[in-house]
């Protein structure tokens, strides 16, 4: 959607930045799970970051409109699902700790690492994953952007 509607020409680099931030954002709670025991501390800090990613998401779309660029219907239908996945991965993990988040006993404490850690090579296949599906494209973009708002060389 974003290439169709031309960001670099419209609301370029600034947008495309915030979609930068929107995924380190995101990426807080993958991490956490990913390394850490879930207890009562990781839960507040996914909810957290989900909480501040979507605020992140409507400034999103304010840049996207401010900057002159259209976001039609389906571009909409699309933010819409995407907003949805932090609130059902949280959702999904409270469900799954519930035993965490109804004993206040458990409260209090602070996110600690897994003592059964999951294997390097998943780790990797799911950094790789990551890397190749979501941060290239986003930083695809963001070169491009950056490309157009350089003035071009003398000479």
């Amino acid at each position: 959607m974003h290439r169709r509607t031309v960001i670099e020409r419209s609301s370029g680099l600034r947008e495309s930045l915030i979609h930068s931030l929107m995924m380190a954002e995101i990426s807080v709670p993958v991490v956490l799970v990913l390394l850490c025991e879930v207890n009562p501390a990781v839960l507040a800090l996914c909810a957290s970051a989900g909480l501040v990613h979507e605020g992140t998401a409507v400034w999103d779309v304010r840049a996207a409109v401010d900057g002159g660029r259209e976001v039609r219907p389906a571009e909409q239908h699309i933010h819409s699902f995407l907003e949805s996945l932090p609130f059902i991965a949280i959702s999904a993990l409270l469900c799954l700790h519930w035993d965490q988040v109804a004993d206040p006993a458990r409260w209090g404490g602070r996110p600690r690492l897994c003592a059964r850690r999951l294997p390097v090579p998943y780790l990797a296949a799911v950094a790789a994953g990551v890397t190749g599906l979501i941060a290239a494209p986003y930083a695809e973009e963001a070169l491009r952007c950056a490309r157009q708002a350089r003035p071009p060389s003398a000479g």
